[in-house]
């Protein structure tokens, strides 16, 4: 029988989950997928390296703005119906994506993928976070980060390889039959629990309402700061300067490039579980994640400096560091960054049950607003200094939202 959402945790709890996870790997594969295809992506609709950046971004910022009425969902009519609608929507959008002739209709099918995807993590975290005591969701919570992470393996080399053989047009009919697999695995193993009576009691407006408060609150804020920079540098890196980097400046293939982003999306896959347990080890929670944030904005900045004419280049005597260097730090960047996945736990420990798809989805809008804010940011900075001036856009937004989510949680609520 499929397990009843938010009954207590046993062995059908993993059947559901995983079902649910598997619109997450759609999710990072659809939004990672120009990664490998941003060259061609670009000529076919016209468009230089900043003016696609600015195209994609269009995805995390309706993903952000699609947040509040998702958390609503999520909470209201629950986790089953509302992953088979946002599925639905998804799938639309990998098609309008494949069909797209232009600028504008990339634009609308960027729009409705993010609307689609808005839900495609929240989905699994919120069942398990109902399923489970906060020890397990904390263990699943990276669990469902490391599996929906394989969709960016998706994008890597597999993908790579289908753009190079049938153009990105191919790619993004892929995307849209894994949304149709992962529809057809949630209408098969997850079951909704009734309606609370509390829940039927509340109007949407006031759920809505609700979304904005936690968002805005002392409790939370913290980690909306914390969040803004997060994924901002996953999308960035993997999934729209990295290839671009691999190809244009340090000369490689797109299967070659794809190949060198496999590597960071490894890292990516496992990074969470090793999260979980450092976690559960040291018990250092905040100072893993901003640690975790500042690493990582070395790595890219050695990225950058690595770079043609760049100083790490330079002390080194030579005119650009090996493709094998940058190989490195993109799997210690996957693996690092991987560490943002303890933000779930920190904010499901911070409201009670009931409000568990608010909060979540309240963090996730930090998550992608940010990365649609950095994306355009990351564009400005490619037209003034090139790629290498993007990636350091995201170093800079890592330190600084680092430094504001340990300063304001000196000043939040105990």
């Amino acid at each position: 029988m499929p397990h009843q959402e938010g009954a207590p945790a046993g062995t059908g709890v993993a059947v559901p989950i995983l079902a649910l996870t598997l619109g997450h790997v759609f999710s990072n594969a659809v939004r990672t997928l120009p990664a490998v295809a941003a060259d061609v992506l670009a000529t076919d609709l016209g468009l230089s390296a900043e003016g696609l950046a600015a195209v994609t971004a269009v995805f995390p910022a309706s993903f952000a703005l699609a947040m509040v009425p998702t958390g609503v969902a999520l909470d209201r009519w629950g986790v089953r119906r509302t992953a088979l609608v946002l599925l639905a929507i998804g799938a639309t959008g990998a098609v309008l994506a494949a069909l797209a002739g232009g600028v504008a209709g990339m634009l609308l099918a960027q729009a409705v993928l993010g609307v689609g995807c808005s839900g495609m993590l929240m989905c699994p975290v919120t069942f398990a976070a109902r399923a489970l005591p906060l020890p397990r969701f904390a263990l699943w919570s990276g669990i469902i980060q490391a599996v929906g992470n394989t969709g960016m393996l998706l994008s890597a080399s597999p993908l790579a390889l289908l753009v190079e053989w049938r153009g990105w047009q191919a790619g993004f009919w892929a995307s849209a039959g894994l949304a149709v697999l992962a529809w057809s695995a949630v209408a098969l193993a997850v079951q909704e629990r009734p309606l609370p009576r509390e829940t039927a009691r509340r109007t949407v407006w006031q759920d809505a309402r609700e979304v904005v408060i936690l968002a805005r609150s002392p409790a939370l804020r913290p980690l909306m700061v914390f969040a803004f920079a997060s994924f901002a540098a996953v999308l960035g890196v993997r999934g729209l300067w990295g290839g671009p980097w691999l190809m244009e400046v340090k000369g490689l293939g797109r299967v070659e490039a794809g190949n060198l982003l496999l590597l960071c999306t490894v890292a990516l896959t496992f990074g969470p579980a090793l999260a979980g347990v450092v976690d559960r080890l040291l018990g250092r929670r905040a100072a893993l994640m901003a640690g975790s944030h500042a690493l990582v904005a070395l790595f890219i900045l050695l990225m950058a400096a690595g770079g043609p004419g760049g100083p790490l280049a330079a002390a080194f005597g030579v005119p650009v560091l090996p493709p094998a260097f940058d190989a490195a730090l993109l799997a210690l960047v996957g693996l690092v960054i991987s560490f943002q996945v303890l933000i779930f736990p920190a904010a499901r420990a911070l409201v009670p049950a009931e409000q568990t798809g608010r909060a979540l989805s309240a963090v996730n809008m930090s998550f992608f607003g940010g990365a649609a804010a950095m994306q355009a940011v990351s564009g400005v900075s490619a037209a003034f200094g090139g790629i290498a001036a993007a990636l350091c856009s995201f170093a800079a937004a890592l330190l600084l939202c680092s430094a504001g989510f340990l300063f304001l949680l000196r000043r939040a609520p105990r």
